[in-house]
């Protein structure tokens, strides 16, 4: 079943043409890599998900609603949580509170509940707690919960932010190349908190550029050039496309 269908999905720049009438789907508890080489549009097509831009033609249906140009907030409330390509934490709040702030388009009391520090309040107070310690934990951060985020490395900190998106209650989670600036080891790791992350029933849509990453993490793969859709399938099709190899993975001489 399609949890995430993008139909003829277009968007441009001025004369640059960014996206071009992309169309694919994204099958409910899997994992798809988005590649291609830098400029392809990759990220422009995860903005156009979230709401951070507004497509100018096509269709973006997630869960059976269409989500075309809905505002971000309303987008992760439906069940959408994603990480970015450049690191967007709080960088003088804690390991834990940036969590908390992700875990916040879960609560329900307003500013009165709040000020009034009623029963109900408090109770989602302790609930949110929990949860962000429990999402530390999963990505392996409990030990730092109380560091500030600019103080933790640079792969903890792209450990944090999925922490963060994780705490939004996720239906599907865009990872915009989350292994950025980790060593191998690191990655490795990586690869197996994604699958963990598929295990909890969450569907994963990410960008990477580590090629190792994706034909072992993911499932299936989309592969964009200058805009448009080149190619589409398994991992094990896309690495033996000559239309992949010549625009991303490179010829042999």
């Amino acid at each position: 079943m399609s949890l995430l269908t993008l139909k003829n999905l277009t968007k441009s720049f001025g004369g640059l043409m960014a996206v071009n009438d992309v169309s694919f789907d994204v099958e409910e508890g899997s994992i798809i890599g988005l590649i291609g080489p830098n400029g392809a549009g990759k990220t422009t097509v995860f903005n156009l998900i979230t709401g951070n831009h507004r497509p100018d033609r096509g269709e973006i249906i997630f869960n059976g609603i269409h989500i075309t140009g809905m505002l971000t907030h309303r987008i992760v409330s439906l069940g959408i949580g994603r990480t970015f390509q450049t690191i967007r934490l709080f960088q003088n709040l804690t390991a834990l509170e940036n969590v908390l702030a992700g875990r916040h388009a879960r609560m329900k009391s307003g500013a009165t509940g709040a000020m009034l520090r009623t029963p109900g309040q408090k109770r989602e107070e302790r609930d949110a707690l929990a949860s962000a310690l429990r999402e530390l934990s999963f990505v392996g951060l409990q030990e730092q919960a109380n560091q500030l985020a600019r103080n933790l490395s640079y792969g903890n900190q792209r450990l944090l932010e999925i922490a963060r998106a994780l705490a939004t209650e996720p239906r599907l989670v865009i990872l915009d190349e989350p292994a950025s600036g980790m060593n191998e080891q690191e990655t490795t790791l990586l690869i197996d908190l994604i699958r963990m992350i598929r295990d909890r029933k969450i569907t994963i849509l990410l960008i990477e550029h580590d090629m190792s990453l994706v034909m072992r993490a993911c499932e299936r793969i989309v592969v964009l050039e200058y805009g448009s859709k080149i190619a589409e399938g398994p991992p094990s099709a896309i690495k033996e496309d000559p239309k992949v190899i010549e625009a991303y993975l490179g010829t042999g001489d």
